[in-house]
């Protein structure tokens, strides 16, 4: 709706855009670069836009204490959010992005790559015999938990309820969280705080070949990251590493399904997997939107946001652009170039992008050479109590070749 001459409202609530909000993203670019999400709050819709907005060192991503007393109540959660990475400003997010950098490096990730197949085959290769298996269920969740346990060093019977609590944590990174879900919100921090600060100082004692561990003696210039800094950004680094490969496995093979032609292009030449793997990230990002606090007032269109607003990075909306992307609503896994901009940008590019993408292209690659067909066994229902583009359940039928 326009009003006095206003840019339109969007408002990610309502259950139609919560199905599909591509439609209504078109509307909002073809009306202007900004929508209004509420009270001091702009949505940025285009892709140039947001490309540019997510280097500009107006928009800060650190927001004052009590915007998280607001998104999620006064507790240990808010606390956890001032103190993670994604929620810190230059020069804090600098140091912590340097020093905790070393331990998601592409080679961190390539020396992973053969444990990874390993644990894609255990996981599919029961769908081989009962020629049936849920891609949420038995494999988008479990994979990416058992990577990231690995890599940190999680020990295997401590793995469902890291995760539980994980994903617990995962909904409170809403804008606006549900009075009823803060509580779980808050124990699953103060759990997860405990238990990794457990695993700390075992690890500081005994090091081992892990995260923690490397986390430990990540030094830069005699500046090394303290033991609450360490929990906390390896929490929050838990929840990343798991969260996003979980939507960008499940919703890759959705597309895939609803887009039979992709699929058989991807079975006539497995080696476009990268590419198809991006086109997924863009066509349906895990993360739709990202918010920055205006600290210097920005011009953006014919209008200027002042300081002290909130903007909102429509990702989603930014990779289906049609400026920047031909046809953006139809799948197109030979798409080249695709800069999508699911993994952020600038000095918050995603540390974790090189590992989903790893999984990613793992599973795929298993597929096309393990089974002779994959179809859709039932109903893709979307997951509701999230605040990403997720699915609770993907049904498939497999034939092995």
């Amino acid at each position: 709706m326009v009003a006095s001459g206003l840019p339109p409202r969007f408002d990610a609530l309502d259950p139609a855009v919560r199905e599909d909000p591509y439609p209504t993203y078109a509307q909002l670019r073809e009306a202007g670069p900004l929508c209004r999400i509420g009270p001091g709050s702009w949505g940025v819709t285009r892709h140039a836009d947001v490309v540019a907005l997510q280097r500009d060192p107006r928009l800060g991503s650190e927001f004052p204490e009590p915007y998280h007393h607001l998104s999620v109540g006064e507790g240990p959660a808010s606390h956890f959010f001032q103190r993670i990475m994604l929620y810190r400003d230059p020069p804090d997010h600098v140091r912590l992005r340097r020093l905790m950098s070393g331990a998601f490096t592409p080679a961190v990730v390539r020396r992973m790559r053969g444990y990874i197949e390993q644990t894609v085959d255990q996981l599919l290769t029961p769908a081989l015999e009962t020629g049936t298996c849920d891609v949420v269920r038995d494999l988008a969740y479990p994979l990416p938990v058992l990577v990231v346990s690995t890599l940190m060093g999680i020990p295997p019977e401590a793995h469902d309820d890291v995760r539980q609590h994980a994903m617990s944590l995962g909904r409170a990174f809403s804008a606006i969280v549900p009075e009823d879900s803060r509580g779980a919100a808050h124990e699953s921090v103060q759990w997860l705080r405990k238990y990794i600060g457990g695993l700390l100082d075992e690890r500081r004692a005994a090091p081992g070949d892990d995260l923690l561990s490397a986390l430990l003696q990540a030094e830069d210039d005699g500046d090394r990251l303290s033991h609450d800094e360490i929990v906390d950004n390896t929490v929050f680094s838990f929840f990343a590493g798991f969260e996003t490969t979980v939507h960008l496995i499940t919703n890759g093979f959705a597309a895939l399904l609803r887009a039979p032609d992709q699929f058989a292009l991807l079975r006539a030449d497995p080696g476009l997997v990268p590419g198809a793997v991006e086109e997924f990230l863009r066509f349906e990002a895990p993360i739709q939107g990202t918010a920055r606090l205006v600290r210097e007032p920005v011009r953006i269109g014919e209008r200027t946001v002042r300081a002290g607003r909130v903007l909102v990075l429509m990702l989603g909306s930014a990779n289906h652009d049609e400026a920047v992307f031909r046809s953006p609503g139809t799948l197109d896994v030979t798409r080249n170039p695709n800069p999508h901009v699911t993994f952020g940008g600038g000095g918050h590019l995603c540390l974790g992008a090189f590992l989903a993408r790893t999984e990613a292209q793992v599973v795929f690659d298993w597929v096309l050479r393990r089974t002779r067909s994959v179809e859709q066994a039932g109903e893709l229902v979307r997951e509701a109590d999230t605040p990403f583009r997720a699915f609770a359940h993907v049904p498939l039928a497999v034939r092995p070749v």
